[in-house]
C-alpha cells in the first residue's frame, strides 16, 4: 500500500526532508500495519539524514526516517495471533528504510507492546528507542541491581529521563548530571543527587560508583573512569571506551540498541502503574516543516525531555 511519509531522497541538512507518497512492502505473516498517531525524534534520525550511518546502513532512497511509533493496528499478517485490528500499541520497529515518519508503519509482531490507557499516544511514542536504550544499558549490559550506585550522565536528555526512573525502580541510588534548571524535575523523577555540570566536575564529588551510564562520550567518558573502582562497570551509547582506561575496570563497553517487545512491555507496565513517565518537552506536527524544526532542535542537544511528532 501507499502511505504519506516524510522522506529524504539524498543525504544532507534538514531541508532535505520532504513529503512524499511511498509504496510500503507487503505485510509479512508476522507483521502488523500500524496507523501512526505519533512518533519521536532521536539523534539516530538526523545522524542518518546527514549520511553519518550510510556505510552501516547502505539503503536505497527514498528513506523514511523515524524508529519510534505509537498508534492503532490497522491490519495484521496471516500468522499474527496475539494482536487485533484496533488495538493501541507502541514499538521500536526494526531499523529499515521504511521508518515511522509516515501515516502507516510496518512492525514485526514480537516488537509490539500494549499502550496503557493512562498514557497518551505522544507519551507512548517518546518511549521505545530511548526507554529500551536506558533499559538495556542499565540491566542487560550494566547488570544494575538494588543497592548499587549508578551515575547517569545527562539525566534531562531523552534517554537519561527513562534511565533515572528505571534505575530508581530497581532500587539503585541514582546520581545524575544536568544543568541547574532541570534539577527539580530530575529529583522528582527519582534522582538522589543531581550535579550541575556547568559548575562542578562530577569526578571530584562522587566516588565508588558501581555503574556509569555514559551518554556523552569524549572527556566525560574519560573522566568517568576516575569514579569507578576496579569492579566498576561503564556502559556507553556514544563511543567505544579507551582501551587502556577500560583495563582498569570490570566492564567498559559501547552498546547498540536491540529492539525488544518484551522489555518494552515491562516499561509499559511500569507506566501503567505510574512508576515511569515520559517527559515530552516539545511537540511538532508530522509534516515536512514540523520534522525539519524538530531535527534542528534535536541537533542543538538542548531539548528538554523528548521531541514528539504528532500525526493528526
Amino acid at each position: 500500500m501507499e502511505t504519506r511519509a516524510i522522506v529524504i531522497e539524498q543525504y544532507g541538512h534538514a531541508d532535505q526532508l520532504k513529503e512524499s507518497q511511498v509504496e510500503l512492502p507487503e505485510l509479512g505473516e508476522h507483521q502488523v500495519l500500524v496507523k501512526v498517531k505519533a512518533t519521536s525524534v532521536n539523534p539516530i534520525d538526523w545522524k542518518l539524514r546527514e549520511g553519518y550511518l550510510a556505510q552501516m546502513m547502505p539503503w536505497d532512497f527514498p528513506i523514511i526516517l523515524g524508529w519510534d511509533v505509537a498508534g492503532e493496528i490497522a491490519e495484521v499478517g496471516s500468522a499474527v495471533a496475539d494482536w487485533q485490528v484496533g488495538q493501541a500499541v507502541f514499538a521500536r520497529p526494526e531499523t529499515t528504510r521504511f521508518g515511522t515518519y509516515a501515516d502507516y508503519a510496518i512492525v514485526d509482531d514480537h516488537l509490539l507492546a500494549t499502550k496503557p490507557d493512562t498514557v497518551s499516544f505522544a507519551e507512548a511514542a517518546a518511549v521505545p528507542l530511548a526507554g529500551l536504550t536506558a533499559y538495556q544499558a542499565l540491566f542487560t549490559h550494566g547488570k544494575l541491581t538494588a543497592g548499587e550506585k549508578v551515575l547517569i550522565h545527562a539525566g534531562a536528555g531523552g534517554v537519561g529521563i527513562y534511565a533515572i526512573q528505571l534505575a530508581k525502580n530497581a532500587g539503585a541510588t541514582v546520581i545524575t548530571t544536568a544543568s541547574e534548571e532541570n534539577h527539580a524535575l530530575l529529583k522528582e523523577l527519582g534522582a538522589d543527587q543531581v550535579i550541575d555540570y556547568h559548575t562542578t566536575d562530577f569526578s571530584e564529588v562522587v566516588s565508588e560508583i558501581d555503574l556509569v551510564f555514559d551518554t556523552m562520550g569524549g572527556e566525560v567518558q574519560a573522566n568517568s573512569f576516575k569514579v569507578l573502582p576496579e569492579n566498576g562497570r561503564l556502559i556507553s551509547i556514544v563511543g567505544k571506551p579507551d582501551e587502556e582506561l577500560a583495563k582498569k575496570v570490570a566492564v567498559a563497553e559501547s552498546i547498540w540498541l536491540q529492539p525488544d517487545g518484551k522489555q518494552l512491555q515491562e516499561i509499559a507496565d511500569l507506566m501503567a502503574e505510574g512508576k515511569v513517565k515520559s517527559i515530552v518537552g516539545h511537540t511538532y506536527p508530522l509534516t515536512a516543516a514540523g520534522v525539519k524544526a524538530a531535527h534542528e532542535l534535536s541537533e542543538t542537544h538542548h531539548a528538554k525531555g523528548k521531541i514528539v511528532l504528532i500525526n493528526e
